[in-house]
């Protein structure tokens, strides 16, 4: 099974009050060739798809235009979280109608424990998904006492933990900002004040974890927990980082290969 992971697409954006829809759209373009060139089975999208949590009506078009291309024209699965940028619950409207077509939206914290299943020929993995998570509404939410990000996500992992199936290859999906993890220009704090970075060794024993939130690809405690990056370079401070996305190749027994794959900018 051939998965694509890619994060931070953050449609809508300016850049100096000059709108980036048309080269958002330009690198969306190169997305769908290496979908089609790979032959990808489906497509994992970690947070942060729009700017901002109401974003302009062009933007919202441009969405559905790739997810038209993804899910209708090509029939591909596509497993979708929200990031800090998002508006969960506008994101997430008609999730539960729009799976019928392949599309899968985690915008729910309560759910995070219910994974997606993908069955592609013989192989079958299941993708959990973890939404931006803000530590005062998992307090408030699940009645836990957790007082920064990593404590919130270290109980929304024990969650997902419990539903576990031994031996069938378990991805997890997560919009954070793990310890160690280099920070851009163009990335909106998680919190003013405080700790907001989360653990890697919690993650450790998933067969790959497909993050987002910050822009540059990195890799944080293993090769297969990575941070595919954003679509374009949104900030001065990210003049060097090579953008682009990261084909996993999952079977039987576990991830196989990762690769990554980039993004050439319109300008």
């Amino acid at each position: 099974m051939r998965l694509l992971h890619t994060a931070d697409w953050h449609l809508g954006r300016l850049f100096h009050n000059l709108s980036l829809l048309d080269d958002q759209r330009h690198v969306l373009q190169q997305l769908l060739e290496i979908i089609d060139r790979e032959q990808v089975d489906a497509v994992l999208v970690a947070g942060d798809i729009y700017d901002r949590s109401v974003p302009p009506a062009a933007a919202v078009t441009l969405l559905d235009e790739i997810l038209v291309e993804l899910c209708e024209q090509r029939g591909l699965p596509v497993v979708m979280i929200s990031g800090n940028h998002d508006g969960a619950e506008r994101l997430g409207f008609g999730a539960r109608h729009l799976r019928q077509a392949g599309l899968h939206i985690l915008t729910d914290l309560a759910t995070c424990d219910q994974p997606v299943t993908l069955t592609i020929g013989d192989d079958t993995v299941d993708i959990f998904g973890i939404p931006y998570a803000d530590p005062e509404y998992v307090r408030s939410e699940f009645g836990v006492d957790v007082r920064d990000f990593d404590g919130a996500h270290r109980y929304l992992l024990e969650r997902i933990e419990a539903q576990r199936q031994p031996g069938r290859p378990t991805l997890l999906m997560s919009h954070c900002f793990v310890d160690g993890g280099t920070a851009s220009d163009s990335e909106r704090p998680l919190t003013l004040g405080g700790a907001e970075s989360v653990a890697w060794e919690p993650m450790q024993s998933f067969d790959y974890v497909a993050l987002g939130h910050l822009h540059g690809p990195q890799v944080r405690g293993g090769e297969h927990i990575r941070y595919s990056g954003s679509l374009l370079k949104y900030s001065f401070s990210e003049a060097t980082q090579r953008k682009g996305v990261t084909l996993v190749e999952v079977g039987s027994e576990g991830v196989t290969q990762i690769a990554h794959h980039p993004l050439l900018p319109r300008r």
